[in-house]
């Protein structure tokens, strides 16, 4: 059996698979570790493992690499990329950058190590609206998904400037208003559930707003049995898995990423035979990119996972 070959491959090569949450569900099973990409990253640097597996879109094996510069990342489709991560360049940064010269840049984390390397702090969906509630600034350049950014605004009362202005998650931008509407009428007894990368109308009407885990934790924690699941519907299959009392349904069926589906076990396993596709981050971006991270932590409070290392 194929898992069977990638189980043997892993014992020999001292090697862990991180798959995220909207990895296909034989991926998701396969995996070590499953989980939301900057998680994953740091479950990986606690690993006695030599190389990582990255079940992820490019954005997530370059952070993984970043996170882990002595370890080998392999990314098993190089063509498993993210439109969103891809909507923010270094040249779009420096722009913004010139006409809000005092406004600090919150970069999210689904971006690409450049534009990481050039913020001042590196946020995900769910730590975003507390480090932009303790920033000492009232405007705030955030990016790239403009969803995310008003979220934050609301959340927060601060002028947060989308950059692009337009950017945005195709796949969230599936889940409309129209989805939830039909969704209360057909599961009226459900919780539903959206990730803050959805609209804010589509926002409005649901019952919960967070990222992968937190939804995945919100299911084990809110008193119902039914819940509506408005993101990526990969994270279905996590969300059964552990909790197979409970009944989750799609918000829409239609909410694929594509890109996320491009990798498969017949991939991760030619990845792990020949040692591809190796991920490299130029050393002074990487440095850049995880000083920010850092900075997100103590702003935050927390330890940073990997100063004990």
């Amino acid at each position: 059996m194929l898992e069977d070959e990638i189980k043997y491959l892993l014992r020999k090569k001292n090697a862990v698979i991180l798959a995220h949450n909207y990895q296909r569900p034989e991926v998701q099973d396969t995996a070590d570790f499953t989980g939301d990409s900057l998680e994953l990253s740091i479950k990986a640097m606690k690993t006695e493992a030599e190389v990582i597996v990255f079940a992820g879109v490019d954005f997530m094996a370059e952070q993984a690499a970043i996170l882990n510069p002595e370890k080998k990342v392999l990314h098993p489709e190089k063509e498993s990329t993210c439109p969103l991560a891809h909507q923010l360049t270094p040249e779009i940064v420096d722009y913004y950058r010139r006409k809000h010269p005092k406004a600090p840049l919150v970069v999210y984390v689904n971006s690409l190590a450049s534009t990481k390397a050039k913020a001042n702090y590196v946020v995900t969906s769910s730590s975003a609206v507390k480090i932009v509630s303790q920033l000492d600034a009232e405007t705030v350049l955030f990016g790239p998904d403009r969803n995310l950014a008003s979220y934050i605004a609301e959340q927060t009362g601060k002028t947060v400037i989308p950059i692009p202005p337009d950017s945005h998650c195709p796949v969230h931008m599936k889940i409309t208003v129209d989805c939830i509407k039909a969704a209360r009428e057909k599961y009226p007894q459900a919780k539903i559930l959206v990730h803050p990368e959805c609209t804010p109308e589509v926002r409005k009407l649901a019952d919960f707003i967070g990222s992968t885990s937190q939804m995945v934790k919100a299911v084990g924690s809110l008193n119902t049995e039914e819940y509506v699941i408005g993101t990526e519907v990969g994270l279905l299959h996590k969300i059964r898995k552990e909790y197979p009392s409970k009944k989750a349904y799609p918000a829409t069926l239609e909410a694929v990423c594509e890109d996320m589906k491009k990798i498969t076990l017949e991939k991760i396993l030619r990845a792990l035979l020949e040692e591809k596709y190796v991920v490299s981050v130029d050393r002074k971006i990487a440095d850049k990119a995880r000083s920010a991270l850092e900075r997100s932590f103590e702003l935050l409070g927390v330890e940073i996972p990997w100063s004990k290392r």
